[in-house]
């Protein structure tokens, strides 16, 4: 990389010049104010950043890898971890040359006003997809988890119809919390999320003992003793499905951070390059621990058999135990302080798009709002099967943010020589990004067609 940028940022005023060094300062200019020796730890960095990394992906990928087979899986997880790991090292590079801390500055930076609102969309519709996959749940699990409290035959009671709990909690939670101008409170209380996720991990991992395979209802389940010698409950090391278009998007949302990473640098204490990519290369590596863990064990428990909600198998082979119904109450608890957070950067991202230049309106904050909260509870409703979600939304705007964006604006931006070995690296993410892209949309397409 040169030595030297030279980069005159003509958003804020200032002329900018950063040496590419790994210790550097990723901004310079906020050095000065003498506010970062209070920031916030490296071990407390970490944790917010698997917190925005980690969500409900780790439910759909158990169905991955039942579509993949392990060693399939693994390397696949593996490359995606390691590809998102590289493109924050991008990112971090850009920081460098613009100074600046948004993603859809960098893209302003990149391709002028175009380029931000590009950013500004895959945004918007990458947080209505994630806020719908989380109303999905609501919809499937909180039938489930009032059902574990209660005995007898209660079926078509309004209690346990997943579409009524959805729009009450939607309509006397969700949006409530989503109208007040500051939430920062939730945003403590939902960092508890990530403690959630790993509890649910551990659950997944002890709960493998106590279904037998191969799988039956029977309601003595608990007392039955089968040997797992029948080809049903062999893993597969590797497959091949139509299912298997599905694998990378969901790991693609499932480790989609990017947002992310430029506030929780300005947050870091001590920052530099080097730092902050230790940061995010160490969040990566744990979340892929935590999401191989949960995603194996869900495998071996359900095998061929295991939904693409993997909570859902649970609900028909363990409807009342203990464990499972505390995993569904703090999963449901995650979901419900998570959504009104990501209500804000998705009205942020449209408001920019669409009202810019006008002035703050009540009114419009309201409808805004109103609408987001519409479009994602229509979209849990209608949608049959969350891996559709996971599917298109990792095929589209989770691709672009992940790959896509990341190396085409470090290709726009960066004054290196063409054959560098940067400007390799990322032309080979870009022209990974699009292809992924492109495929797992083509073939989820056809898969739909076929089932029509």
């Amino acid at each position: 990389m040169d030595s030297n940028w030279h980069i005159i940022n003509a958003d804020h005023g200032h002329y900018v010049t950063a040496q590419q060094d790994e210790s550097t300062p990723l901004l310079l200019g906020n050095r000065s104010t003498g506010h970062r020796s209070s920031g916030t730890s490296f071990g407390f960095s970490v944790l917010n950043l698997m917190n925005a990394i980690m969500g409900s992906g780790i439910l759909g990928l158990s169905f991955a890898m039942a579509s993949t087979g392990i060693i399939g899986f693994s390397i696949l997880l593996l490359l995606v971890a390691c590809l998102a790991s590289y493109s924050i090292y991008l990112l971090l590079s850009m920081c460098i040359q613009t100074a600046v801390t948004s993603y859809e500055d960098i893209g302003l930076f990149a391709f002028g006003s175009p380029g931000k609102v590009l950013v500004a969309s895959a945004i918007l519709i990458q947080n209505i997809g994630a806020m719908s996959s989380y109303l999905f749940i609501i919809k499937t699990e909180l039938p489930a988890a009032i059902a574990g409290f209660l005995r007898g035959d209660h079926t078509g009671s309004w209690y346990l119809d997943g579409e009524i709990l959805l729009v009450l909690t939607a309509v006397c939670i969700v949006f409530p919390l989503a109208l007040l101008p500051k939430i920062g409170f939730l945003g403590y209380t939902s960092s508890l999320a990530f403690f959630f996720m790993v509890f649910f991990a551990l659950v997944v991992v002890i709960k493998k003992w106590y279904i037998p395979c191969p799988l039956t209802l029977n309601q003595n389940i608990e007392l039955l003793q089968v040997a797992n010698s029948s080809d049903e409950c062999k893993p597969k090391l590797f497959n091949f499905s139509k299912e298997g278009a599905f694998a990378i998007p969901t790991m693609a949302f499932s480790f989609l951070c990017h947002t992310s990473v430029l506030p929780i640098y300005c947050e870091l204490k001590s920052p530099s390059k080097r730092r902050m990519q230790n940061v995010a290369n160490l969040s990566i590596g744990l979340s892929f621990l935590i999401y191989f863990i949960s995603s194996l064990f869900g495998y071996l428990t359900f095998y061929d058999k295991v939904k693409s909600e993997l909570l859902e198998g649970y609900s028909t082979y363990l409807p009342h135990d203990a464990l499972i119904i505390t995993v569904r109450l703090v999963i449901l608890l995650a979901v419900l302080l998570t959504v009104p957070l990501i209500h804000f950067p998705a009205r942020k991202a449209f408001m920019m798009m669409c009202f810019s230049s006008y002035p703050f309106s009540c009114v419009r904050h309201i409808i805004v709002t109103l609408a987001l909260n519409i479009i994602i509870v229509l979209l849990a409703i209608y949608v049959p099967d969350i891996s559709n979600v996971f599917g298109v939304i990792g095929s589209t705007t989770s691709t672009c943010l992940l790959f896509v964006f990341p190396s085409l604006f470090y290709l726009k931006l960066s004054r290196e020589d063409c054959l560098s070995r940067q400007k390799c690296g990322a032309s080979a993410l870009l022209a990974f990004g699009i292809c992924v892209g492109v495929s797992s949309l083509t073939l989820i397409t056809l898969n739909w067609i076929n089932k029509e």
